[in-house]
């Protein structure tokens, strides 16, 4: 993953630093914040699950009132649920792909 150069550039500090120095350390908060950081995240992903279900329900009420005459209503009811799917989902993988790319 790495080019030879930054590998070696590694090599040679980590020696330097008597085999103790590591660039790349495991990400670790700060005392006291974990449990602050861990809350604040829940507090989100609830916020995101009533936004999804609103999301939903709004669309189906857009798509049971464009039922008659108003049929571009219903189209553009259907075509919200995708969108409020794709929220979800990114909220629901959020953690995984930032710590996927972080590590």
């Amino acid at each position: 993953m790495f080019s030879a150069a930054a590998q070696s550039v590694h090599h040679v500090l980590f020696l330097a630093a008597g085999g103790g120095f590591n660039p790349n350390p495991e990400p670790t908060a700060p005392p006291g914040l974990a449990s602050v950081a861990s809350g604040w995240i829940g507090e989100v992903k609830w916020i995101a699950i009533v936004a999804g279900i609103l999301g939903l329900m709004a669309c189906g009420i857009g798509m049971m009132i464009g039922r008659r005459n108003r049929s571009h209503l219903a189209g553009e009811s259907i075509a919200g649920i995708p969108w409020v799917f794709a929220g979800l989902s990114t909220v629901v993988l959020a953690a995984g792909i930032v710590t996927a790319i972080i590590q």
